[in-house]
């Protein structure tokens, strides 16, 4: 669930430091690498590796989907952290096919899919993780997975984050990637995600990595508290996927590091890829930053956020660049939370548009010029408390549609 209070920022995006190429592999001692082999019938790379460069086993962590149609890798992902203590050399992601309502033959192509990447590195099958995403309910072609595995394998390199970025890639039309430079350590990663977001977490697969040096319990804490202020604070239609991941890989060459600067690092890093994941949502044309202030607690502060920002109606309005202040009053009203329409204030780019009861005069020219642009943001004040919180969502457009009324 999205924690409520200090959530996504307007923007979102954190500093990062310029002179570093923007990729997983900007942690020093970490390689990656990209390939096609077949998935797609489209031609384009679907498989990716990331793993460390002297092929050892370091510190891991990961979240997954509370999604209880859970999909093959996640499983297995689970008992790969369970029987090592949190440690892992390497991750095999594939796109195209999720390997998700596959039974007994997608657990097994799953821990192959871990037993062909522990042969090319050298390192135990139980220190590769491993991630799908794509179409759900279809055998895996693994000939085809195991010929990319080989392929990808010989392509790691320091410079292959970009690939990697590429080959995990489904409907989302950029890859995405970053860096965030802290107080002596680096993280960064690579992600995908364009539809189904919505916690815990979305239809999402992320790898970060780290040089700085963190034991398993805490990188596990640090990275559900990271996750918890940005993927879980991403809502695009209210669908959750039965494969999303967040992996954090951590060599510890950097030494050890003050985990409450670790942790925000990791924060910023990841609420920099679920922007990402905003602005290049299925047909979206609005990336919206929802901020509920003056509920009765964090927790109707969520609430009202989250319904809000999956109504198809207010949805709608936003993809209609209308500021349109009746749907967000009364879906707030409808959330099930302290309300009363008295005492709500609704302001659009700064611009109070309802309050006291009535809608308020605005500057036109500047209310149209803000909801003509890519970026809203939206502010309600419940005037019942003290309770806070955000979410980052999106417009609902004629494309997304277009994108999901077929299945193949």
């Amino acid at each position: 669930m999205c924690q409520p209070g200090p959530g996504p920022r307007r923007g979102g995006r954190p500093p990062v430091d310029r002179a570093l190429p923007v990729s997983v592999t900007s942690t020093p001692g970490f390689v990656a690498g990209g390939a096609t082999c077949g998935i797609k019938p489209s031609g384009v790379p679907d498989l990716a590796l990331v793993a460390t460069a002297d092929r050892a086993a370091v510190t891991a962590a990961g979240v997954f989907t509370s999604n209880k149609m859970t999909a093959a890798p996640v499983l297995v992902c689970r008992e790969h952290l369970a029987a090592t203590g949190g440690k892992a050399a390497a991750v095999v992601l594939n796109s195209g096919n999720a390997n998700a309502a596959t039974g007994a033959q997608g657990m097994a192509d799953a821990r192959q899919m871990a037993a062909a990447t522990a042969a090319e590195l050298g390192c135990a099958t139980e220190e590769v993780l491993v991630c799908s995403t794509g179409w759900i309910g279809y055998p895996l072609p693994m000939d085809a997975v195991l010929g990319g595995i080989t392929t990808a394998a010989a392509s790691l390199s320091e410079d292959g984050g970009a690939a990697a970025a590429t080959a995990i890639m489904t409907t989302d039309t950029v890859p995405r990637s970053t860096v965030v430079v802290g107080e002596g350590f680096t993280v960064g990663g690579i992600a995908k995600g364009a539809a189904m977001l919505e916690p815990n977490m979305a239809t999402m697969l992320a790898v970060l990595t780290t040089d700085a040096e963190v034991d398993p319990a805490t990188a596990t804490e640090l990275l559900r508290t990271a996750v918890g202020t940005s993927f879980n604070c991403l809502t695009v239609d209210g669908a959750e996927s039965t494969n999303d991941t967040v992996l954090l890989l951590a060599n510890g060459t950097a030494g050890p590091v003050d985990p409450d600067a670790l942790g925000a690092v990791l924060a910023d890093a990841c609420l920099s890829l679920s922007v990402q994941m905003a602005d290049d949502a299925e047909g979206s044309t609005k990336t919206v930053f929802l901020t509920v202030t003056g509920a009765a607690s964090d927790a109707e502060a969520a609430k009202g956020a989250r319904d809000t920002a999956n109504c198809q109606l207010v949805k709608c309005s936003w993809y209609g660049e209308d500021p349109y202040w009746g749907r967000i009053a009364a879906e707030m009203g409808a959330a099930g939370i302290a309300f009363d329409s008295d005492t709500i204030t609704i302001s659009y780019g700064g611009q109070v548009v309802y309050a006291g009861g009535e809608a308020r005069a605005v500057d036109a020219v500047a209310l149209e010029s803000h909801m003509a642009g890519r970026t809203l943001d939206l502010d309600v004040d419940l005037g019942q408390g003290t309770g806070t919180a955000r979410v980052v969502t999106t417009d609902l457009s004629h494309a997304y549609i277009d994108e999901n009324m077929r299945t193949s």
